[in-house]
């Protein structure tokens, strides 16, 4: 089952719960030019110019795990946070894993740069940057 949380309950779990790690699932421009979480591990489930889901997208997930030196027979069982720009696309991420085998799956309602106000704006109501938590820009 996918759980849901919010930015600021993601950031206490990857600083308070051992082998959790955050996965930014926008795309390259967004994660080098808008910015993402500090020490978020950056796998793309979709690119311009098609922005079609990557078929490969759970096989480059446990590519970086091993990469992150976690255990290949503990692989489905390493905590994943799926983090994008609104909460959606983590969401599609998270259901991808879970039907690969991943366990401990959570979609970080609100993203990175969290929902539009009133006047289309994002970083206002909510989202990552909103709640003042780590993030830099490339």
């Amino acid at each position: 089952m996918i759980k849901e949380l919010t930015p600021p309950e993601a950031n206490n779990m990857l600083v308070n719960k051992t082998g959790a790690l955050l996965i930014d699932v926008r795309s390259t421009m967004e994660y080098d030019y808008v910015g993402h979480p500090l020490n978020s591990i950056h796998i793309p489930i979709k690119e311009p110019p098609g922005w079609e889901i990557d078929a490969g997208f759970a096989d480059k997930v446990r590519k970086k795990l091993v990469e992150h030196e976690i255990n290949k027979s503990t692989l489905e069982d390493t905590p994943l946070l799926l983090l994008c720009r609104s909460g959606k696309r983590s969401e599609l991420a998270a259901q991808l894993l879970e039907k690969d085998g991943f366990k401990e799956l959570y979609n970080v309602i609100e993203g990175f740069e969290g929902d539009k106000d009133e006047n289309g704006h994002r970083n206002t109501l909510n989202g990552w940057r909103y709640h003042k938590l780590p993030w830099e820009q490339s």
